[in-house]
């Protein structure tokens, strides 16, 4: 069965195709992975920083529907990062996350413009709920959100159907864009080639046949063969996976 038929039938696929955008910024590796695998599992499509300069580049650049900042950070910490975001117009929701704990640190992330304040350490659950309140609250404030995935500075248009790269029209047939999709929804995975071919021709792999080494070189030509940054990497005796490396 192919994986947007397995997802309809989980009753997932408006979840996961119409995904709501956070933007982490916290310098502890650990913790910062643990807040985006969470998010993920929850059918948020997350970005990452680690430190607050590019955490400002990337909250002013792209549309959000949530941030979340960690108040320790190198290069700008965050405090002055929400100041300058408020300054700049960026009016997406803040939930601010530190390990301090005093009143004037409330009151500091208050007046620097954050809408919610959580202390660490906390529970994932905790955090959840409140990511839910926040992003519901900017979307009473956004447009719509259209079915876009996107990776690096890969987008695709689910609805009509049309990918980009670095802003480049990337014109791909029906089934490299299937394929892209679902290296897309499994980005940061390895990817057996039996995988590929059960849940992207729905077929039972053949080690005979080469047929996904033929479309992910065809995928490759249009989507890595013009840019530097290389996103479809192979593991050799395993598959293939989507890497911004």
């Amino acid at each position: 069965m192919p994986f947007w038929q397995e997802i309809s039938q989980n009753g997932t696929l408006e979840d996961l195709i119409v995904m709501e955008r956070i933007l982490v910024v916290e310098d502890e590796p650990k913790t910062l992975q643990s807040i985006r695998q969470g998010l993920q599992e929850s059918h948020y499509e997350v970005d990452i920083a680690y430190d607050g300069l590019i955490g400002r580049q990337l909250a002013v650049r792209n549309a959000y529907n949530l941030v979340i900042v960690d108040i320790i950070l190198p290069g700008m910490n965050g405090v002055q990062l929400v100041c300058e975001l408020r300054t700049a117009g960026v009016s997406t929701p803040v939930l601010m996350l530190t390990a301090l704990d005093s009143s004037s640190d409330r009151i500091n992330c208050f007046d620097a413009g954050a809408d919610q304040y959580l202390s660490k350490p906390f529970e994932f659950a905790e955090l959840l709920a409140r990511v839910r309140n926040l992003t519901r609250r900017s979307n009473g404030q956004m447009v719509a959100p259209v079915n876009v995935l996107r990776y690096a500075d890969v987008e695709m248009n689910l609805d009509t159907k049309k990918a980009q790269r670095g802003g480049k029209a990337i014109e791909l047939t029906v089934k490299e864009f299937v394929l892209l999709e679902f290296f897309i929804r499994n980005r940061e995975r390895v990817l057996s080639k039996t995988e590929i071919a059960e849940k992207v021709w729905d077929i039972d792999f053949d080690t005979g046949t080469n047929i996904v080494e033929v479309y992910v070189s065809y995928l490759r030509k249009k989507i890595d063969k013009d840019f530097e940054q290389k996103l479809i990497h192979t593991h050799y005796g395993i598959g293939y996976i989507l890497r911004a490396v």
